[in-house]
């Protein structure tokens, strides 16, 4: 379907996630959220167990979010910070960017400074915490985000979890790892084989919590066959970039393409710890 001005309705976004603890690990550290951002917050679908500390609301819907955290530390500090991250996130949204949710372009600049201010946020929130318990001292996280405010669209990413625009049939990663491998990578100093076995391709050179946060914001403009996959590194780690495009590509629905890919990570190993959120709109025949 050609792109067109007109705003989804909620009832045309089909949007599904999931997150598995895998087939080693003993707890699962990752976090994911999937909300509609309404004059307060509208909770589709989360990981986290207690509601309330997310805060639901609900009025008209002004824009959409969708996030993946995949917590690194011992014991519970991971999950913790992954937790911590959502929070400081929906936190921050609900009470300090509201003012922002215009389709204005000369607002932009400002909407972006909100968007870096909101992961640095999270960023002090974690580390708080952090101080808060020694027993979670060097707790961090990843964080990606997709914040849609139609027709555009802003992915905001800290680590390596990544997100991907299929379009047209061709699979695009919006991000890119912020790992110690793939610095070495872009300077020259490894090769695409090397990167894949190096020590260094999941050791993090930024991370919400850690020595070093620095987000990356990339805006897009939204069509409306695009289809939209956040994920963490346990499922990359286990399904070509081929093979995702292959699923988003042949998709029933989001619940069903988030299904298979996370099946794919755990037929292969699982592990880690695997978090998927698939996103597309499907536009109601009676308004085309």
């Amino acid at each position: 379907m050609d792109q067109t001005p007109r705003k989804p309705l909620d009832q045309e976004i089909d949007v599904f996630g999931m997150s598995h603890v895998g087939k080693v690990r003993q707890e699962n550290q990752d976090q994911f959220l999937i909300c509609g951002l309404h004059k307060q917050i509208d909770i589709h679908g989360t990981s986290i167990s207690d509601l309330e500390r997310l805060k639901p609301f609900t009025s008209d819907r002004l824009g959409f979010l969708a996030l993946v955290a995949d917590g690194v530390g011992g014991h519970a500090g991971g999950r913790e910070a992954s937790s911590t991250a959502v929070e400081g996130v929906l936190e921050y949204v609900a009470y300090s960017m509201k003012c922002f949710y215009t389709n204005n372009p000369q607002h932009e600049a400002d909407f972006l400074d909100a968007l870096h201010s909101a992961v640095m946020h999270c960023h002090e929130s974690v580390q708080a915490r952090a101080e808060e318990d020694p027993e979670q001292a060097g707790m961090a996280t990843t964080l990606t985000m997709f914040l849609g405010v139609w027709p555009r669209a802003y992915v905001v990413q800290v680590g390596d979890s990544r997100c991907y625009q299929l379009r047209d049939g061709n699979l695009i990663q919006l991000t890119r790892d912020q790992t110690l491998g793939q610095d070495l990578y872009d300077e020259g100093l490894l090769s695409t084989g090397s990167l894949d076995v190096s020590q260094y391709s999941h050791a993090l050179s930024s991370a919400i919590g850690g020595p070093d946060a620095n987000p990356v914001i990339t805006t897009i403009d939204l069509h409306w066959d695009d289809v939209l996959l956040l994920c963490t590194d346990g499922l990359t780690g286990h399904v070509s970039d081929d093979e995702i495009r292959d699923q988003l590509h042949d998709l029933e629905s989001a619940e069903q393409a988030c299904r298979g890919l996370v099946a794919q990570a755990l037929d292969r190993g699982g592990v880690d710890n695997v978090t998927a959120v698939v996103g597309r709109l499907k536009p109601d025949p009676r308004l085309v």
